[in-house]
């Protein structure tokens, strides 16, 4: 199973949260999982890839050509597959068409925003992959308590709650459980864009 997982670039963050996505991505190696993401060498990103190596895991990287100059983003090396595409909007949709799931750890405004779209497109009925939230330390509560408000008065359907799912730290079994049982039974593409990397 191809799991796409966004989070945080940065480094800068709490050790606490580089331990969880590391400890991530070994569970997810041991349960089978092949890791979709975009290839960044720091914070969430790297720590859920190092976890994915460390575990044997298959690492599938896909960034912006741009991204070659490594003044930018310091880049993760030991991934299996990479994929280069044109811009960082190319590059998202890559990343939602290769996933079969998704887990969004703590990150900041690009994470909230892939988190978003996902989230959107399965609403639209674009796709019908799992989401799940891995809410380690509480990161995403105001996140989640932000979504339930804007149910609450109206400005969201009530049945957004069955979109997602959120977990907390090590919630491991119960993540990939969801993960697998909510997988799409047949593939609808995120997108209708052509890849010309490919």
């Amino acid at each position: 199973m191809r799991v796409c997982v966004f989070g945080a670039a940065s480094d800068f963050i709490d050790q606490k949260y580089l331990d969880s996505g590391y400890e991530l991505g070994k569970a997810m190696a041991e349960a089978g999982m092949d890791l979709v993401f975009g290839g960044g060498a720091g914070g969430m990103m790297g720590a859920v890839a190092r976890g994915v190596r460390v575990g044997d895991g298959h690492i599938v990287s896909v960034v912006p050509e741009f991204f070659k100059n490594d003044t930018i983003e310091a880049l993760y090396k030991e991934f299996d597959k990479i994929y280069y595409t044109r811009d960082m909007a190319d590059r998202k949709w890559k990343m939602e068409d290769l996933a079969e799931a998704f887990i969004i750890t703590p990150g900041g405004i690009g994470t909230y925003e892939e988190f978003f779209e996902v989230l959107d497109l399965k609403q639209l009925e674009v796709h019908r992959k799992p989401i799940a939230v891995y809410n380690v330390n509480g990161y995403y509560d105001e996140l989640e308590a932000l979504l339930t408000k804007g149910c609450d008065q109206f400005f969201m359907r009530e049945n957004y709650k069955t979109l997602y799912r959120m977990f907390n730290y090590e919630e491991y079994d119960e993540m990939f459980e969801y993960l697998k049982t909510e997988e799409e039974d047949d593939h609808i593409p995120v997108s209708g864009y052509k890849y010309g990397n490919n």
